[in-house]
């Protein structure tokens, strides 16, 4: 049960002849929830505005006895007062009253923000008015189930079947459906969009089915300087377009402010432009996401420290192709180069795009891809064939795959992806106060490392002197790494890794480096180690000693000291 619109969550615990009796409420911002039917305990709950704040008044069954709080409104819900005589909260579980019996015919009625947006979720009827906003996948795609199921667009976006996603629907529960789960008052979507899914490599560690994204196991990712295609981890966001008949045939459209429109197919990128390649990193910027959660919880695929791999790129420079489109880079009107996929969003027919400063997407030295290759072999179709963008340095965000579109533009990309996702905050922003606005997409990638051996958890035979440590280290930007310490006593003394890299230019130091070292135990050690490893760039950027400074709220960019424990017996 909840009261009023989004703000932190207050547990009030009352005290009684029976017990504690525990009540999760809201802090009232507008008059909407002024009254509610605490069920699950037989307790009628009451709120009020009074002189700013919200006063709750608890009574059982209508008695003229009860328990009151006074929340601050806007302030964090805290609690500025609890009085009330022990004994009056006398709930049982038997005499709660009838949940609310709700028609689908009624729940179709809402479907706006004026008559409220309620949902319907097996036999619940809910209210989400003011998750809305909220929503990470956007307003719009959630407004798709308004006043019908979710059920028929949670077949399609599975992520939702997460325990924590269930549990935030709960919160906004408003009563029992008639008749059980209801039938769509629209055209639900109809077949799988899934089914001409790639095959992938068991190996792969799965993070979620559909869309699929997987992650290379991290003990193979130290194994080789340039990680193998079927072993390079997979980020999809919406499903895999289907494979053209004829990969030479498919075009790229070139438009936009100060140029002259270009369409042109693989074919002609192949035999007109110069061939590049480069080794280059990939990174999705929510590696290492699993280690931010464990701190305080926060939104995205559960991804461990594989999200991230390095490849042989070969294609057509972008700058070569947008020349030839007769884009002068210092035209002051363009500020932004778009690239927008195929991939489409079954339900919405958005697709996914991405933008990066024109200064990127131009410069001589930025290095950014039209790619047909990778790997000495042509694209898969989990990695973007048969055309993609690869921005070296970059967030794996903007290298967009499936490319169809490059626009130039005064203007940073509309899509979701670039405006509400893929932007870190202070910890302190939670999703109630989060302005997406207030931050810049992400672009070159901060310093970070990873420990891919040992394993956590691995246990070291008794009498264990020496650990022999293997990772990787990469840093955005064409910036390289330069040093790696380690350390297995949690980062008070520390000694140096020995790296291996490919040979690169300066400035343009876009794969990573892989590293070894070897660490010793004092005699006789038993019980936990703490390994830690650290990197330094060539700006002697280095990474932050704990997450708790770097927490953010989509659980992105996080470079914190990498530590890994393990057990000696």
């Amino acid at each position: 049960n909840r009261l009023a619109e989004h703000s932190a969550l207050v547990r009030c615990q009352a005290l009684t002849g029976h017990g504690i009796v525990k009540m999760l409420v809201r802090t009232a911002r507008t008059a909407r929830h002024a009254q509610l039917l605490y069920a699950q305990y037989g307790l009628v709950v009451a709120a009020q505005k009074v002189d700013g704040r919200c006063l709750v008044t608890e009574t059982q069954h209508g008695q003229g006895h009860g328990s009151s709080w006074k929340l601050g409104a806007g302030m964090g819900a805290a609690l500025m007062a609890a009085m009330g005589t022990a004994g009056l909260m006398q709930a049982q579980a038997d005499a709660r009253p009838k949940e609310r019996q709700i028609g689908q015919e009624e729940v179709a009625k809402h479907k706006t923000k004026e008559t409220g947006i309620w949902v319907t979720y097996k036999d619940g009827v809910y209210d989400i008015t003011q998750f809305v906003a909220l929503h990470p996948g956007g307003a719009h795609k959630i407004m798709l189930a308004a006043g019908g199921p979710v059920e028929p667009f949670w077949s399609i976006y599975q992520q939702h079947g997460k325990p924590e996603v269930q549990d935030i629907l709960k919160e906004y529960r408003i009563g029992q459906l008639v008749g059980g789960p209801g039938k769509a008052a629209y055209a639900a979507p109809t077949g799988d969009p899934w089914t001409q899914e790639p095959p992938r490599h068991p190996a792969l560690i799965a993070r979620s089915d559909k869309p699929c994204n997987a992650e290379t196991p991290g003990h193979l990712l130290a194994g080789n300087l340039v990680t193998p295609t079927d072993l390079f981890f997979v980020r999809n966001h919406l499903p895999v377009p289907p494979a053209p008949e004829k990969p030479g045939a498919w075009r790229v459209v070139v438009e936009g402010e100060g140029i002259k429109r270009l369409e042109l197919d693989v074919d002609a990128l192949q035999r007109d432009f110069k061939k590049y390649t480069l080794a280059a990193t990939v990174q999705c910027s929510g590696n290492r996401r699993t280690e931010m959660s464990q701190l305080k919880p926060v939104k995205g695929l559960a991804w461990d420290q594989g999200a991230i791999g390095t490849a042989v790129w070969g294609g057509a420079r972008l700058r070569d192709v947008l020349l030839a489109a007769g884009l002068d880079p210092e035209d002051p009107a363009v500020k932004h180069i778009h690239f927008v996929g195929a991939d489409k969003d079954p339900l919405t027919g958005d697709v996914y795009g991405a933008s990066v400063p024109v200064d990127i997407a131009m410069g001589a030295h930025r290095d950014v891809l039209l790619a047909y290759e990778m790997n000495g072999q042509p694209l898969t179709r989990d990695h973007g064939a048969p055309l993609r963008v690869v921005v070296p340095g970059v967030t794996g965000a903007r290298s967009v795959k499936w490319l169809t579109k490059i626009v130039a533009s005064s203007e940073e990309s509309a899509s979701h992806w670039q405006q509400k996702d893929y932007k870190s905050f202070c910890p302190s922003v939670d999703w109630d106060t989060v302005d997406w606005g207030s931050a810049p997409a992400i672009l070159d990638a901060p310093v970070n490392s990873a420990i891919t051996e040992p394993l956590p958890g691995a246990q070291l035979p008794k009498g264990t002197r020496e650990v022999t440590l293997r990772g990787y280290a990469w840093s955005g930007g064409g910036r390289e790494v330069v040093r790696v310490d380690v350390s297995a006593d949690g980062g008070k003394t520390w000694g140096t890794a020995e790296l291996k890299r490919l040979p690169q230019r300066w400035g343009r130091a876009w794969a990573w480096t892989l590293w070894e070292a070897s660490v010793t135990l004092p005699k006789g050690h038993t019980g936990p180690v703490e390994l830690v490893a650290k990197a330094t760039d060539a700006s002697y950027n280095s990474q932050p000693d704990t997450i708790a400074n770097i927490w953010n709220l989509r659980g992105v960019v996080n470079n914190a000291w990498h530590r890994v424990k393990v057990e000696v017996a």
